[in-house]
């Protein structure tokens, strides 16, 4: 790739992301509404909610032999065209089956999406800069995830009118695609067989998607909820959920700007030790508002952070068909710790009032021990 056109290219990969972003950030609580609305049980929407992750463990294996066989900019044009096609079909199902699969199927998509735009954004990425490239991905795409709910509260949820939006937005994110033409070298053919062997070659990167999902699931969840046990009123137990996302958005500049200026693995190995840290600070800063805020907006930041450097580092490693045969590994553990984290924590909760942070502290600790293990076996 010539490099007049890596910015332009980094730049269409970016956006198209954010865009679809809205679209995964309205999809989730809607269907979830609808089911509800419906009088479906709460534990009939979780386990359609849980068949995201299924779609993810099913697509997850066969995506470095897709990539090398379809070319990056194909496989991301048909998952932003399948996604809209299965979006646009929700709401004219009778059936509650057709359902579980169509949500199945969209995990698919959207995760192909994801692990495209990763590895796609990582191959053009020069290695003094790769961090921060990184960080400017992580930090839009979780902007347009965040900001999805609010096209729901704005388009109301009135008959097939949001899922059409939703549909809507992943058309405009393919045709973003499209308009920027984007060039990506065609990917080599894999050098592994599966996604087995990757475990082996980045096992520290596995565990960081891991820990990020499993607390970053339970958090979104639980920590409104835990605050308002300690005395905080709903309003405001919300507002700390939205400054801890706030501090995970905007922080990630700078750290991806320390990660292009200092050993990445060392600053993992700091970001973890503060989060885990930070996490066990949380009963006592719960406790005043001024230290709070403060507090999860950093604690935010740090803790996603580890995820934004571990991107990075795979980069660093792996190319092409190869990268995204260990996304594609990242992503299966990412799904396992969105499926269990919400389980422990709320586990947690359920044994001790501050079961939350405990939890929080224990994952952060382990993978702490890890990446200090990691980085003695590297001497």
């Amino acid at each position: 790739m010539r490099a007049a056109d890596v910015p332009r290219t980094q730049r269409a990969i970016i956006v198209t992301a954010a865009t679809f972003g809205l679209t995964y950030g309205l999809s989730s609580p809607l269907i979830a509404l609808e089911l509800a609305e419906a009088g479906y049980s709460p534990l009939l929407i979780g386990l359609n909610a849980a068949m995201y992750a299924i779609g993810v463990l099913l697509i997850a294996p066969l995506l470095p032999r897709l990539a090398w066989r379809l070319g990056l900019p194909r496989l991301a044009g048909g998952a932003l065209g399948a996604a809209a096609v299965l979006l646009a079909a929700f709401p004219f199902s009778a059936l509650l089956w057709p359902w579980f699969v169509l949500r199945a199927a969209l995990g698919m998509a959207s995760e192909t999406l994801f692990v495209v735009s990763e590895t796609w954004l990582n191959d053009t990425a020069q290695e003094q800069t790769r961090a921060r490239t990184m960080a400017v991905y992580v930090a839009t795409l979780s902007s347009g995830i965040a900001l999805g709910p609010m096209v729901l509260v704005l388009a109301g949820r009135d008959g097939p009118a949001p899922f059409l939006i939703g549909a809507g937005l992943a058309l405009a994110a393919l045709a973003l695609l499209l308009a920027a033409r984007p060039r990506a070298p065609r990917p080599e053919a894999p050098t592994h067989a599966g996604l087995l062997p990757y475990l082996r070659l980045a096992p520290l990167a596995v565990a960081a998607a891991a820990m990020n999902a499993a607390i970053e699931s339970a958090g979104l969840g639980l920590l409104p909820l835990y605050a308002m046990t300690l005395g905080w009123s709903e309003q405001s137990a919300t507002l700390l959920l939205t400054v801890l996302l706030g501090g995970a958005i905007v922080l990630q500049l700078p750290i991806g700007w320390l990660g292009d200026r200092m050993p990445r693995r060392r600053l993992v190995l700091l970001l973890s030790a503060l989060a885990t840290v930070g996490a066990l600070v949380w009963p006592l800063a719960l406790g005043h508002a001024w230290l709070a805020y403060p507090l999860l907006f950093a604690w935010g930041g740090a803790f996603v952070g580890i995820y934004t450097l571990m991107l990075a580092i795979l980069g660093e490693r792996f190319s092409g068909s190869d990268l995204a045969g260990a996304f594609g590994l990242v992503s299966i553990a990412w799904g396992l710790g969105a499926l269990a984290g919400p389980v422990l924590g709320g586990w947690a909760m359920h044994v001790s009032a501050h079961g939350l942070p405990w939890f929080a502290a224990l994952v952060c600790g382990l993978f702490t021990l890890a990446a200090i293990v990691g980085a003695s076996r590297q001497r």
